[in-house]
């Protein structure tokens, strides 16, 4: 309910060096980040309309004889914050299917959310009620058009699928799969082709559904690579997921190491050089406070049950934790991008918790803006000095 600390969030995320670099360089994973973002920040509005469109419902006396002991339903039955959610989430699997992570976990939030609202008002049996009274709309709303939305965004491929089929249809894994082979096989234009590339082209509604089929083999050959081929690879700036909260891999963009003085600007002394580069690393202060933020939002949600830091914790699990199930094979630091929301929702809070919520003067308020500041004020400092690999600049060796 703070706009200053809204502003202060939204400060934070200007601030981080990741972010910053990766909205410059417009790889798909800032996109991610977005979508998601806005997803969520659809649910928590969906949470708040939910419980205000109960209430009402309740003293309007909306409730009929069959439903009273489950509360309000037919009210309820479209949430137009969750279709929205689920547009949000159907960009963001289409930008990367890992979106799909944060959307199953969110989905389970919004039924315990919805389970709550109604044990709040008296409702027995909330969580088992509300899965069949909120929870099966729910899907339809956010998983089911996140599909759709999903699907809308492969239209060029449906469109054009026979185009290609002629250039893709050819990298088939379906050998590897029968026949088990290890990382070290490479699929070849010997390989068997999609079904629906030596079949005649359809017309009409078999023509949707011939696209469809070659979508879903283009899929196959898709997810067979990510899960199966990478095992083998290797690469200079993977890193450790479980390392990625302390930045422990910054990811290179760009170098140019070789600027002799005299040239270019460089004003390097003789026998030395200058350089350029960029870096994805995200900004260290921001990053390891942020670790100590997110352990106090975990006793936050589990000691007091805040659901706002079960947003930070949900959010945080869902974007991360999946990653450590690949860490056998080349995955970087950038990809945490999509966490970065989260991080900086767990610092906003837990300033706010600092300054505390009353507006009169005091000493607890006095030292929480104080400490809130000093914290905002160091991201700042360390943003700065990171300035050159973030934007390209020019530095000395020394420098």
């Amino acid at each position: 309910g703070s706009t200053a600390l809204g502003c202060v969030a939204g400060l934070l995320l200007m601030l981080d060096g990741l972010h910053f670099v990766l909205s410059r360089l417009a790889l798909l994973d800032i996109f991610l980040a977005f979508f998601i973002l806005c997803a969520v920040t659809c649910l928590v509005i969906d949470r708040d309309w939910y419980r205000v469109r109960m209430a009402r419902s309740l003293e309007a006396d909306e409730v009929d004889q069959v439903t009273r002991g489950w509360g309000p339903v037919r009210a309820l039955l479209f949430r137009p914050w969750l279709v929205l959610s689920g547009v949000c989430f159907g960009l963001a699997i289409g930008t990367k299917w890992t979106a799909a992570m944060p959307l199953a976990a969110f989905g389970i939030m919004v039924w315990l959310w919805s389970a709550g609202a109604r044990r709040s008002f008296g409702v027995r049996w909330p969580v088992l009620r509300s899965a069949v009274v909120d929870g099966l709309p729910a899907f339809v709303q956010l998983v089911v058009v996140a599909a759709l939305v999903y699907v809308a965004t492969w239209t060029g491929w449906l469109i054009h699928a026979g185009e290609y089929e002629e250039h893709l249809s050819a990298t088939q894994y379906t050998r590897f799969v029968a026949e088990g082979k290890d990382c070290s096989y490479q699929p070849t234009l010997d390989d068997s082709r999609w079904p629906t590339s030596t079949e005649p082209d359809a017309t009409g509604p078999a023509e949707a559904w011939q696209s469809l089929r070659s979508l879903w083999s283009y899929h196959q050959d898709v997810y067979t690579f990510h899960a199966h081929f990478l095992n083998c690879s290797d690469h200079t700036y993977q890193s450790k997921p479980a390392g990625w909260l302390f930045l422990n891999r910054p990811v290179g963009v760009a170098a140019d190491t070789g600027i002799e003085p005299g040239t270019r600007g460089c004003e390097a002394a003789a026998g030395s050089s200058c350089l350029r580069q960029v870096l994805l690393i995200g900004t260290p202060v921001l990053w390891w406070t942020g670790i100590v933020a997110l352990l106090y939002a975990l006793a936050m949600w589990i000691g007091a049950r805040d659901w706002r830091f079960g947003v930070v914790i949900v959010g945080t699990a869902s974007t991360w934790l999946p990653w450590l199930m690949y860490d056998d094979r080349p995955i970087f630091l950038f990809y945490a991008i999509a966490t970065l929301p989260f991080v900086v929702l767990a610092l906003t809070l837990a300033m706010g918790k600092l300054i505390g919520p009353s507006r009169r003067p005091s000493a607890r308020r006095t030292w929480g803006v104080i400490l809130a500041g000093s914290f905002l004020v160091l991201v700042l400092v360390n943003f700065a000095w990171f300035w050159p690999i973030f934007t390209n600049g020019l530095l000395t060796r020394s420098e």
